[in-house]
């Protein structure tokens, strides 16, 4: 089965560059479980929070807001992103973190304990200090995101394979020879997209791995309590924490970040427990039963940059990979850069942008 691309991993960072690609050519995505978007995908804390990452990272951020707040009606008729605005706090041990965050979003409103308490009435009086409020973010619905560029790739002519895990990749006369549990497929073109496992798919094709780093992150859905629906997501600066409410829940993370290989993560009983610790506290509630409870991989580069563009060791091996914990919010913009680089076409970001952020991302800053 030949194509013109062939993008291995259909999460949002496979599905996305899928989409994009698919109107230039032929492309085959190849996925290793039943679904798209299983893992980390499947799995997001489902916000948009452009005060989150470094430089890049709340550039392409910013650079995809208006792609979720006016999508197009073959893109999705779905709200994608409904305004909830986020919270950053310290407590008085923290004045230096805060400070730091502070210099880094210089345009957030300045909060002090009353404030806080205004805006989160259960907040223990004394503990949080102050805070900086972002009004721009909002809840993303990851699902609709997912679906959209899918349906985008599939009315392209695109091909979708599941359960196609990869097991052998080999460049032979200009084409990518892709072995998988599915079938074989070859490109000149493949789009390593593949998240947590990208590494293991670069050693595949004969190639060191970049350094990429899969962290566990945990969350729990509890009962809520009433009037919380317009709370806004909460942010320890040093992210220790974080919560929000989530349909007529509240969802809670120690915003942990534990080293892993990859696999289908799971919350452990430990990691639920000091969740709840955590949050009890700062907030006057009490946790009497987990109603869920879940575990995402979030795979970070060793710079905590994005990981796109050509492998300068070989022809036709494209990277698209290292999103950590901003691959949702970021998608549309990201997407956008990697199709211009394989193709040369763009429509989201500017050109300017684009100059920008190539250079910041290319994979041979690792080699």
């Amino acid at each position: 089965m030949s194509s013109d691309f062939v993008v291995i991993g259909a999460g949002i960072a496979g599905a996305s560059i899928a989409g994009q690609l698919a109107a230039h050519g032929k492309v085959t995505l190849l996925e290793t479980e039943k679904n798209p978007g299983f893992h980390a995908t499947g799995r997001s804390a489902a916000y948009y929070a452009p005060s989150y990452g470094n430089d890049v990272v709340r550039g392409i951020t910013v650079a995809s807001e208006a792609f979720f707040r006016e999508p197009k009606s073959r893109f999705s008729t779905a709200q994608l992103l409904k305004p909830r605005p986020s919270i950053f706090v310290a407590d008085k041990d923290q004045t230096n973190s805060f400070k730091a965050f502070m210099d880094e979003n210089p345009n957030l409103k300045r909060l002090d304990s009353k404030d806080l308490r205004l805006q989160v009435p259960l907040l223990k009086p004394g503990i949080l200090v102050q805070g900086a409020m972002d009004t721009v973010g909002g809840d993303l619905d990851v699902d609709a995101i997912l679906q959209g560029f899918l349906r985008q790739f599939l009315e392209f002519g695109g091909v979708l394979h599941v359960n196609a895990k990869v097991q052998g990749l080999i460049y032979q006369d200009g084409f990518w020879q892709i072995d998988t549990d599915a079938g074989h497929f070859s490109a000149p073109i493949i789009v390593n997209a593949a998240g947590a496992w990208a590494d293991q798919l670069a050693e595949l094709a004969g190639l060191k791995g970049l350094g990429l780093q899969a962290l566990k992150r945990t969350a729990i859905l509890v009962d809520g309590v009433d009037n919380i629906a317009n709370w806004p997501l909460v942010v320890d600066v040093d992210e220790t924490f974080y919560f929000k409410p989530d349909a007529g829940q509240l969802l809670l993370s120690p915003a942990d970040e534990s080293p892993s290989a990859p696999c289908d993560a799971f919350a452990e009983e430990i990691t639920i427990a000091i969740t709840v610790d955590r949050i009890q506290k700062v907030l006057d509630i009490e946790v009497r039963k987990v109603n869920h409870s879940w575990a995402g991989l979030r795979t970070f580069s060793p710079d905590k940059t994005f990981i796109v563009g050509f492998d300068p060791r070989c022809e036709g091996f494209f990277w698209l990979a290292g999103q950590g914990g901003y691959g949702v919010q970021t998608c549309p913009a990201l997407a956008d850069i990697a199709a211009h680089q394989i193709t040369g076409s763009h429509n989201i970001v500017s050109s300017e942008e684009v100059e920008k952020y190539n250079t910041a991302m290319q994979p041979e800053r690792f080699l």
